[in-house]
């Protein structure tokens, strides 16, 4: 881990902080560590968001970190075709490769360091899996999968879905070359990414080497999520200590601030982050399942729907 890297962070272009905005660092409001579980078929989870307020969390409702797992031969898992709607799915692929496709005839592959955007909307219904090459050798999985709302205005677009090939991540390095920084979707410091969002948001991966700091400049009216995909480190103003399935929440503020220790594990040998923020919705939510939606009354009628055969059909093989 990482996939996308480069050999020399010096080349890229840097992050800065603005002149004259104040700049100040955002604080930690909290701090919790994800507990594992197990998704679809059976492979390893974290569930990144687990015990925080979705006031806190808005306009991100649920994210997985998947793996890291090393399979065996025969090993490999993925899910079985299921239903979406009312929001966006966001699949990263650190290392490894799962096979995407949906009832709309889209499909495709997703491997080191490429992102799925898939759309739900008004409904879908999808499957994600290893292909059958990897089945059969086995091999190293990571990623994150994120669930971003939509507000109510946008619940019932058409699906559809962006495929982000790893070439067209923009990388940013820090002004001391000890952090990368690789923009998935958003703007930051001036800076935009390629994933085309309904919901404003940003969403970083940012690997920081042992003893290195990171000045991230953020949209202000963003709130502000950082995770640790591995290594151990500090967050915030206080220096508040994070690990390996680490969520720490920011409050108010210009830039997010993080360090890595000077000594990492061997396993994890940097500090490896998923940093999120978004313009909060604001309504209400309504979530089970695999369905987002805002009123009880919604999420019944997406269960009604699915049953009905209303969210499409899976193709043949």
């Amino acid at each position: 881990m990482p996939a996308v890297t480069v050999d020399d962070i010096s080349t890229l272009p840097t992050v800065t902080l603005p002149e004259g905005s104040g700049n100040a660092l955002r604080p930690v409001l909290s701090r919790t560590d994800a507990p594992s579980g197990f998704e679809g078929e059976g492979f390893p989870v974290r569930r990144a968001f687990a015990g925080v307020p979705h006031e806190l969390l808005d306009p991100f409702v649920h994210m997985d970190q998947m793996g890291a797992v090393e399979y065996a031969p025969g090993e490999p898992k993925g899910t079985a075709w299921h239903p979406h709607r009312g929001f966006e799915t966001v699949t990263y692929m650190i290392d490894g490769t799962f096979q995407h496709r949906d009832s709309t005839g889209g499909g495709g592959l997703i491997t080191n360091g490429a992102t799925q955007w898939m759309t739900a909307g008004a409904g879908i219904l999808h499957i994600e899996r290893p292909p059958e090459d990897l089945v059969a050798s086995g091999g190293l999985f990571h990623g994150v999968q994120l669930w971003v709302n939509l507000p109510a205005a946008d619940k019932w677009v058409a699906p559809h879905y962006q495929d982000i090939t790893a070439g067209k991540v923009t990388l940013l390095g820090s002004p001391d070359g000890g952090a990368l920084i690789r923009v998935i979707a958003g703007t930051v410091a001036g800076h935009q990414g390629p994933g085309v969002t309904h919901t404003p948001i940003a969403m970083v991966h940012a690997t920081l080497r042992p003893g290195s700091q990171l000045i991230l400049p953020w949209e202000r009216g963003y709130n502000a999520l950082a995770y640790v995909l591995g290594g151990n480190g500090r967050v915030g103003p206080e220096a508040a200590t994070v690990r390996t399935g680490t969520l720490t929440v920011m409050g108010a503020g210009d830039a997010i601030v993080a360090a890595a220790d000077a000594t990492q594990d061997a396993a994890t040998p940097d500090l490896e982050l998923l940093i999120l923020g978004g313009r909060p919705i604001g309504e209400p939510v309504a979530a089970y399942g695999p369905f987002v939606m805002n009123t009880r009354d919604e999420l019944q009628q997406a269960f009604d729907d699915f049953q009905r055969g209303r969210m499409g059909v899976i193709p043949a093989e």
